[in-house]
């Protein structure tokens, strides 16, 4: 049996809010967190709202009644993403504090397990529903809470996304979600290098059959220990090696010894019916 998708939802997230009603009323599961019903989207797709911010629903994979918790969801949190750069994009992302500090929820240097066949339809199927909006397209490294025991990621739109596109935007994480569909032939990897913003990986995952978990900026690594590296890897399952974004970026003290070092090309080319822009921004990003 494939492991359900939990959808967060909360209440004061604007694109969360927006997921929520564009699904309407579902019907109940049986199965409460915190009182608040958890709920069935489609089979094998749960919806729960929440209250508060996701960056802060620390643990919360410690409130899901025993029967759901068995079967390890992977948890995902629609959001908005906001940046220093103010960058109007969808973006998908893993969870953790690679570093020393936790500035934005979970905790410092705990990394969240990740789902890269998921996050890569993810990405994919955002990509195809960014296209007629104009939309930029990308993985982001690595960063900010909450710490969770589960696979999750976040899914986002970009807060600069003008007015008349938010909704459409927000439809097409909506959608996403709903619909994914992980290639079983992806080759799992965790990557390293690069910028906050991670157009090498985006395209290769777009391109190839690769799926990132944990995704290093340059940035992180040069703050990162070995034993926080080891957990990246670890937290990335099935995982067959590292991707570098650079040949200078596996020079890291971090990252030097971490495993086997793979090729690009190593994953077999996906067809592409048309390009799709990927976001090439700065080193950070200031929120979710």
């Amino acid at each position: 049996m494939e492991r359900p998708l939990l959808v967060v939802l909360s209440a004061v997230d604007p694109v969360a809010a927006r997921v929520g009603e564009l699904w309407g009323d579902l019907p109940a599961t049986g199965d409460h967190v915190d009182g608040a019903p958890v709920r069935e989207l489609d089979p094998g797709v749960l919806v729960l709202r929440r209250p508060g911010p996701h960056i802060h629903d620390e643990r919360l994979d410690l409130r899901l009644p025993p029967g759901l918790a068995a079967l390890r969801p992977t948890i995902v949190f629609p959001s908005i993403h906001r940046s220093e750069r103010s960058v109007p994009c969808l973006t998908v992302h893993p969870i953790g504090n690679p570093g020393p500090r936790a500035d934005v929820g979970g905790a410092p240097r705990e990394l969240v397990p990740t789902d890269p066949s998921r996050m890569a339809a993810a990405l994919r199927g955002l990509s195809e529903r960014a296209r007629p909006l104009g939309l930029p397209v990308s993985y982001e490294a690595t960063h900010h809470g909450p710490a969770l025991g589960l696979p999750a990621f976040f899914a986002e739109v970009g807060e600069t996304v003008e007015p008349g596109l938010s909704q459409p935007a927000a439809r097409a994480v909506g959608e996403t979600l709903r619909a994914l569909s992980p290639d079983p032939t992806d080759r799992p990897a965790l990557a390293v290098g690069g910028g906050h913003y991670a157009p090498r990986f985006t395209d290769l995952a777009l391109g190839r059959r690769w799926a990132f978990g944990h995704i290093l900026s340059r940035y992180a690594i040069a703050e990162m220990t070995e034993a926080s590296a080891r957990e990246a890897l670890a937290r990335t399952p099935g995982a067959e090696g590292v991707l570098f974004a650079r040949t200078d970026d596996a020079d890291a003290a971090a990252v030097r010894n971490l495993g086997p070092r793979l090729r690009e090309s190593a994953a077999d080319r996906r067809p592409l019916s048309e390009s799709t822009p990927t976001t090439r921004g700065g080193p950070a990003s200031s929120g979710t």
